[in-house]
């Protein structure tokens, strides 16, 4: 059985958060969405789960982290080609988020750009051509 990642993140607003993350690509789940969370489906086994900050703290007794004014963490998600990496993050950029809160990565083989959320989430958008890092990876371990 594959294995399901669930994101928990915790949202100010969580009907325009819904809506941020729905343009960008993702589709609410209502079977698992009420009042205080919203399920975000972006494959069949990655979700987000937005969750209001008083539904988020039934899960920790830690502070809620700022994610405007600190990082708590970096996701990253796979996108099929570099022309995918760009839709995705015009989209949140539209949507509302703020493009390229963390410097863009180019190697040819492997390309990244990323994007802020409304509540500070930083989401990396990743395209890798596998085979062509395998041998740069190869060449790289052979110079060493």
């Amino acid at each position: 059985m594959s294995k399901l990642i669930f994101i928990n993140l915790p949202v100010a607003d969580l009907p325009r958060a819904t809506a941020f993350y729905e343009a960008v690509g993702a589709r609410k789940n209502p079977q698992f969405s009420d009042h205080t969370g919203s399920c975000l489906v972006f494959s069949d086994t990655i979700h987000a789960m937005l969750l209001t900050h008083e539904k988020f703290r039934q899960f920790t007794t830690k502070q809620i982290a700022d994610a405007h004014m600190s990082a708590e963490v970096l996701i990253c998600i796979s996108a099929d080609s570099r022309a995918d990496v760009d839709a995705v993050v015009e989209k949140a950029t539209r949507a509302g988020g703020a493009a390229d809160p963390t410097p863009t990565q180019d190697f040819g083989f492997m390309y990244g750009r990323s994007f802020e959320d409304l509540d500070g989430h930083i989401w990396e958008i990743m395209w890798m051509d596998a085979e062509a890092a395998s041998k740069a990876c190869q060449k790289e371990g052979a110079t060493q």
